[in-house]
């Protein structure tokens, strides 16, 4: 039996690990947290000074158990879990529950999984820093009295099954904000004018320049002014100005650079890119990937200095020291790096070489010499005029770390880039091909994308590094939030052209607006963020999620201690949940658009059980209201009376088919076509108000189509795993759960029962999602219930 015993959070890394370390070795595999607070009741000890109370969950316990077993039988204990806060409370667990005794455990870190890496740690093991534990607990602490404590309230004066989170509730509200901006902005036009000039160089033959006019105007009645005084005017050279100029590389990504980087060019959502990168650290590619540091050891700035004198020379060489600027920065205490520089690339998926070879550049580009430039802008004067056009250029020098790698923005453009310009002389006379004065429009404010929304985060100092993945992906599951896209609209604009000594005017159409991967507000998330805003106004504040931070940081330092920082936030905050409780209106969003022209009664929208509705009459009339469900695309902030009166024309009947009446209707899930007591969803671009009989009868039979050519095959005796078509392309059920064919391009024609079986093993996720989903559904009952005897204890 080996002597020593290392216990890390996941297999992949234990994987890793085992090869560096002999014989004498076992790496085993906690899989994460062992154990957490008490889903029962609030889970805190409120009487003995906020202490969680800790249970193991039940798919640990055999975990636990094998641990336990293997730790009594080793003669040292290695807690290897992550450098960062949830790293330390890991080990604490580990220590707590297998009952490890401090004399024969050690606890080591490192930011990288590589042979020298871990030697080096074992040779420094230290204790468990409890301060880090501290922090980690106080931030779970507070987070589970903020979430049990607002829910029900919301339960109670929203809708039932909702809940609230700290960061979560800002990162809405942050969304909320920016789509009211958008609705309210008018776009203000204005018109730029760009002239095509023309010459001849010293050889006689013809050069062309463009340039843009350095004021806009802000009518056409001003841009026509001016092209009436261009049709006579001369237009010289005024003047030639070389300046040279320098760009320096980004630094080495962070947690959040790296996310905002892979979402800008790789196109990665915020918990891909993690997910990526967890993989690339525990298969010892690249270091530790939750860090807000962009510092490089020695060591990782002497191999990249060799690797690009290896691969561009000398003169391509400028090592730097980046300093972190930001605020509380305490994670790992190195920048996102590949564990290995000369290593340009990696096996395994092609995400995961994409994702490498990304920060490969972007760490080697960090080291190599800024880009030389040479920016030269051409003034050309109107007679008689005072304004002037600019052409500009911009020649690349020195190309430096431009050879390897140039950081993208949120607000690329496809605009072409500067070039070289043509030779000219001061003085020189130049002719007007055309001058253009187009119309257009001020930009309304872009809305958040999950890149651009971490990035504003980090700027205001709410969450870590270690909180911005989960924060977006839960405010998406909660439904306060959704991911998706909008087509463009059709939008006038005008155009003044002078050519020839004559001006044309005239309207062109163009598109704009159309967005990607964007984040929307739902009706839902609008109303939660109004009555959270409106009632617990500090636990939506963006200072107060802030201060909290640097309060965990504090803790985190040994500065401040944790029960206090919990006391006085409790003490603050409860007597407002109670409040709230009692005094506060039941909230839905309701909004009046108007009255319905056939009846005369109030014609409102707002949020019902089962989402957004439109709303006829009201209940305190004798009559009973009349409802409608509002489309998806539709929002209870911008709908209009008339949009709201065409949902009331629904259900309509289609016309027959097969003897049977087709109707069209909005249900919960949207709009769908029933015959014959089914069901057909009606795709997002067919309009349920506009659908026709044949359409309806395409869209039934392309859906029995796909049920026709759903089954592939059955496997086993009875026929227990089944063999499907599904949208990602083919998989397989067994037991009701869900499974994962691979290797990609598998014929699923060639599976077999025993291949299945294979499969089914590898994949214990798929059956743990259902178990975890039924846990979740009864969790959510059984605090549901709790709070309805409290409140009817209270009455």
């Amino acid at each position: 039996m080996p002597k020593n015993l290392v216990i890390v959070e996941s297999p992949a890394k234990a994987k890793t690990i085992e090869k560096f370390l002999g014989k004498e070795y076992q790496v085993m595999s906690s899989f994460g947290h062992i154990r957490d607070i008490a889903e029962k009741g609030m889970g805190i000890d409120f009487g003995n000074n906020y202490q969680p109370q800790y249970v193991v969950s039940t798919d640990k316990k055999k975990t636990v158990s094998e641990l336990k077993k293997a730790s009594k039988e080793a003669e040292v204990i290695w807690l290897a879990s992550d450098e960062d806060r949830e790293g330390e409370a890991i080990a604490w667990h580990l220590f707590e529950e297998l009952k490890l005794k401090k004399e024969n455990t050690r606890r080591i870190v490192f930011h990288e999984i590589t042979k020298d890496a871990i030697l080096h740690a074992i040779e420094n093991p230290r204790d468990i820093d409890v301060n880090l534990v501290d922090a980690q607990q106080a931030r779970r602490v507070l987070d589970r009295i903020v979430g049990f404590e607002l829910s029900p309230v919301l339960w109670r004066k929203v809708r039932p099954s909702l809940s609230a989170g700290r960061v979560q509730s800002v990162a809405v509200r942050l969304i909320v904000e920016r789509e009211r901006e958008i609705n309210q902005f008018v776009p203000e036009a204005s018109y730029r004018v760009n002239a095509i000039f023309t010459s001849v160089d010293k050889n006689g033959n013809p050069i062309e320049l463009k340039a843009e006019l350095q004021q806009r105007f802000s009518t056409k009645e001003e841009a026509l002014g001016f092209l009436e005084q261009c049709k006579d005017a001369e237009f010289s050279v005024d003047n030639i100005v070389k300046r040279p100029a320098k760009k320096s590389p980004a630094p080495p990504f962070t947690t959040s650079t790296l996310q905002q980087e892979a979402a800008r060019k790789l196109g990665y959502s915020v918990a891909q890119t993690m997910q990526i990168a967890q993989r690339l650290y525990e298969a010892g590619k690249i270091t530790y990937m939750r860090t807000d540091s962009v510092n490089l050891s020695d060591l990782a700035l002497g191999t990249s200095k060799a690797e690009i004198i290896s691969m561009a020379g000398e003169k391509y060489v400028h090592i730097r020291k980046f300093n972190t600027k930001t605020k509380g920065a305490q994670e790992a205490h190195e920048a996102i790096r590949p564990t290995y520089m000369n290593a340009h690339t990696v096996d395994g998926t092609a995400q995961e070489k994409k994702l490498y070879e990304l920060i490969w550049k972007r760490t080697i580009a960090s080291q190599m010499a800024d880009a030389e430039l040479e920016k030269t802008s051409i003034y050309i004067s109107v007679s008689d005029n005072n304004l002037q056009f600019v052409a500009s250029g911009e020649v690349i020098v020195f190309d430096g770390f431009l050879k390897v790698y140039l950081e993208s923005t949120d607000d690329d453009t496809d605009s072409e880039n500067e070039g070289l310009l043509p030779a000219m002389k001061k003085g020189e006379k130049l002719t007007a091909e055309e001058i253009v004065a187009q119309q257009r429009f001020s930009q309304k404010p872009p809305r958040y994308s999950e890149a651009s929304l971490v990035r504003k985060l980090e700027e205001l100092g709410i969450g870590r590094p270690s909180t911005y993945a989960p924060t977006i992906s839960t405010i998406q599951n909660r439904s306060y939030v959704e991911k998706g896209d909008r087509t463009a609209e059709k939008r006038q604009y005008n155009v003044l052209k002078l050519k020839a000594g004559k001006i044309s005017d005239k309207i062109k159409e163009e598109n704009t607006g159309a967005e990607k991967s964007k984040l929307f507000p739902t009706d839902i998330g609008t109303v939660v963020n109004d009555f959270l805003t409106d009632n617990f106004p500090s636990i939506l504040n963006y200072n107060f999620t802030a201060e909290v931070e640097k309060e965990f940081d504090s803790i985190a330092e040994g500065d401040i201690k944790w029960t206090k920082s919990i006391d006085k936030f409790y003490k603050e905050f409860h007597p407002i949940v109670e409040d709230t409780m009692k005094n506060s209106e039941r909230q839905v969003g309701e909004r009046v658009l108007g009255t319905d022209p056939k009846t005369g009664r109030q014609l409102s929208v707002k949020i019902g059980k089962y989402g957004p509705i439109a709303q006829i009459g009201t209940a305190e009339e004798e009559e009973k209201p009349v409802f409608a469900s509002l489309l998806k695309s539709q929002s209870i902030e911008s709908i209009t009376l008339e949009e709201a009166l065409d949902l009331f024309k629904l259900p309509r009947q289609v016309g027959e088919y097969e003897g049977k009446v087709m109707t069209v209707a909005i249900g919960r899930f949207g709009p769908y076509i029933r015959h014959d007591s089914s069901f057909y969803s009606l795709p997002k671009t067919d309009d349920p108000m506009e659908v026709s009989t044949e359409r309806a009868i395409e869209i039934i039979e392309e859906k029995r189509e796909v049920e026709r050519n759903r089954l592939i095959k059955t496997l086993g005796e009875n026929g227990e795993i089944q063999v499907l078509n599904g949208r990602f392309g083919p998989y397989f059920t067994f037991e009701n759960a869900n499974y994962k064919i691979f290797p990609k391009g598998t014929d699923p024609l060639t599976l077999t029962f025993e291949r299945c079986q294979e499969l089914i093993a590898a994949q214990p996720e798929a059956a743990g999602k259902k178990k975890g989903f039924a846990k979740k559904k009864a969790a959510t009952k059984t605090a549901k219930t709790e709070t309805k005897a409290k409140t009817t204890k209270k009455k």
